[in-house]
C-alpha cells in the first residue's frame, strides 16, 4: 500500500493513539484470524459485535496496526502504556467503516489506475472475470464476493501498486448502496449488465431497481462512459442524461456476428464501430456471449485494441459455484450454477441445459430469493420456461420451490443429492442452481462420491 503512514492517518480521519514502522502495510483485513505482520486491521462494528474487540488479537498476530473506534481508546491507553521496541500503529476513528471506505478513495487516487465499475441484475460477476482477463496491463478484480461496502475498499487496498486497471464489481440490496461504492470507487467506466426483479422485495418494483443501479453513473468524470444493453428495458430513462454510451448486444455498438459453438467453445466476429476481430471464447453458454460483450464494451471505452482482447481470451475463467462444469462417471454432465438466482438468470441456465444435447437433462431448482409477494408468480413462470425449453425431469429443493411444479419436490440438498445419485442415468446433463440461501452448493459437493458409489 504505497501511502505514508502519515498520509493513511489524513486518510483515515483517525488519531493516532500509538505510532509504529514508518513502512506502509501490506494490505487492509476485517478478520483478525487471518491478520498477521504487515496487516491493517479495521475493527468495524457488526450486529452482534464489535470487531474492535478483536484489534488486540490482531497486534499479536504480527498487525501493522489497528483501525478501532473511541469505545476502545481506555482499553490501548493501558496496553500501550511503555516504550516498546516494535510499537504497532493504533488509530481511533469515530466510524471505521467510513474510515476503511476514506482510506480505499486515497489509495485508488494514488494508484492511478483507470477503473471499470460493473453492476446489474444479473451476470456482473461474470462481467467482472471476463474484463480481468481480456484488459490489457496489470488489472485487479475483486475476489468471489468482495463487492460490497466492506468487500469493495478491500478489494481497492489489497491492489498491487502496479495496478493499470481495476475491475469492481458493485453489489446492491437497497437505494444508495451503488451510489456509496461509486464514491469509494470513482469509475469511468460504468457497466450495468441488466435490471430485473431481484431484490424486488427490498425496493418494491424493477424501476426503483433500475434507478438504485443508475447510481453507478451519476458524478462520471468528463469523458466517462456508460456500458448498457441494447434492451435496457427499465433502466432507458435514466440513459438519457448519459453523454458517453457504449450499448452491447444485437444490434449495438459492440455486438457478435457469425457465432459458432462446438466443443467447449464459442466464436464469434466481434463488431465495433471501428473495426472487427474474431474471438474464441472458453465457454458455450449464450448468455455468457452477452456477458462477454459487455466486458469488451468497456474495453472500448479504456481504448482497449480487439486484437489484443482476442488474443487473452483463453485466459477467461469464473468464480466459483458460476456455471462449473463438471465431468461425473458415466458420461453425466454436472453445471453448477448454485451462487445465485432470479428468473433472468434461472431462464438462461435452463436454455443452456437444454442445448447441451444430453440424452436427458435434469434440473435441482432451489428458491430464488427476495422476489416479494410475486415471488410464488416468478418460481411457477420458471417451472413453466423449464417444460418449455424441453428439460426432462425438475427436482424442486425446499418448500418455496414446490411453485415450479417440479416431479419431485425434496426438503434439502442432502436428499437432492440422494435422490440424484439414485435417479441419474448415463449421460444426463444436470443443472444446480438456487439462491445461495438454499445451499445448494452440498449437492454438488456430495454428488461425485455418490455417483462414483452407484456406479460400484
Amino acid at each position: 500500500m504505497n501511502l505514508s503512514p502519515a498520509e493513511i492517518a489524513a486518510a483515515l480521519g483517525a488519531e493516532v493513539l500509538a505510532e509504529g514502522s514508518g513502512e506502509p502495510p501490506r494490505r487492509a483485513t476485517i478478520n483478525s484470524a487471518e491478520a498477521g505482520p504487515g496487516d491493517l486491521f479495521f475493527g468495524l462494528r457488526g450486529e452482534k459485535r464489535d470487531g474492535g474487540e478483536f484489534a488486540g488479537q490482531a497486534l499479536l498476530a504480527g498487525a501493522w496496526g489497528v483501525v478501532v473506534s473511541d469505545d476502545h481508546r481506555e482499553y490501548f491507553n493501558q496496553v500501550l502504556e511503555g516504550p516498546g521496541e516494535e510499537a504497532p500503529w493504533v488509530f481511533v476513528a469515530s466510524d471505521p467503516l467510513a474510515a476503511l471506505h476514506s482510506l480505499a478513495r486515497r489509495y485508488r487516487r494514488a494508484l492511478g489506475a483507470r477503473v471499470v465499475g460493473v453492476t446489474g441484475s444479473v451476470g456482473k460477476t461474470s462481467v467482472k472475470d471476463i474484463a480481468r482477463a481480456l484488459l490489457p496491463g496489470k488489472v485487479h478484480a475483486n475476489q468471489q464476493n468482495f463487492n460490497t461496502e466492506i468487500g469493495l475498499p478491500l478489494t481497492i487496498l489489497e491492489a498491487p501498486g502496479d495496478t493499470d486497471i481495476l475491475v469492481l464489481e458493485m453489489a446492491m440490496r437497497g437505494e444508495g448502496q451503488i451510489a456509496e461504492l461509486r464514491a469509494i470507487a470513482e469509475p469511468e467506466v460504468a457497466v450495468i449488465t441488466n435490471v430485473g426483479p431481484v431484490h424486488v422485495e427490498l425496493l418494491g418494483s424493477v424501476e426503483a431497481i433500475a434507478a438504485a443501479k443508475a447510481e453507478i453513473f451519476e458524478e462520471l468524470p468528463p469523458g466517462g462512459t456508460v456500458v448498457a444493453p441494447v434492451e435496457a428495458g427499465p433502466l432507458e430513462p435514466h440513459l438519457r442524461q448519459v453523454e458517453l454510451l457504449l450499448r452491447f448486444g444485437s444490434n449495438g455498438d459492440v455486438a457478435a456476428h457469425d457465432v459458432k459453438v462446438a466443443e467447449g467453445v464459442t466464436e464469434a466476429v466481434v463488431w465495433t464501430k471501428e473495426e472487427s476481430q474474431r474471438f474464441h471464447f472458453p465457454f458455450t453458454e449464450a448468455h455468457n456471449l452477452t456477458n462477454a460483450l459487455a466486458a469488451i464494451a468497456a474495453g472500448v471505452a479504456l481504448g482497449a485494441d480487439l486484437a489484443g482482447m482476442a488474443d487473452r481470451a483463453a485466459d477467461i475463467g469464473f468464480s466459483r459455484f458460476r456455471g462449473e462444469r463438471i465431468e461425473l462417471p458415466g458420461g453425466i454432465i454436472l453445471v453448477n450454477d448454485c451462487y445465485n438466482a432470479n428468473p433472468v438468470s434461472m431462464r438462461a441456465a435452463l436454455d443452456h441445459l437444454a442445448t447441451l444435447g444430453a440424452e436427458r437433462s435434469v434440473a435441482v431448482l432451489g428458491e430464488m430469493g427476495e422476489l416479494g409477494p410475486e415471488s410464488p408468480r416468478y418460481h411457477r413462470e420458471v417451472g413453466e420456461h423449464a417444460r418449455a425449453a424441453g428439460i426432462d425431469f425438475v427436482i424442486g429443493v425446499g418448500l418455496p420451490s414446490r411453485d415450479y411444479d417440479p416431479d419431485e419436490l425434496v426438503a434439502d440438498p442432502d436428499e437432492a443429492a440422494e435422490l440424484l445419485a439414485a435417479r441419474l442415468e448415463p449421460h444426463d446433463a444436470v443443472l444446480i442452481k438456487g439462491s445461495r440461501s438454499a445451499g445448494l452448493e452440498a449437492v454438488a459437493e456430495q454428488l461425485p462420491e455418490l455417483v462414483e458409489v452407484g456406479d460400484g
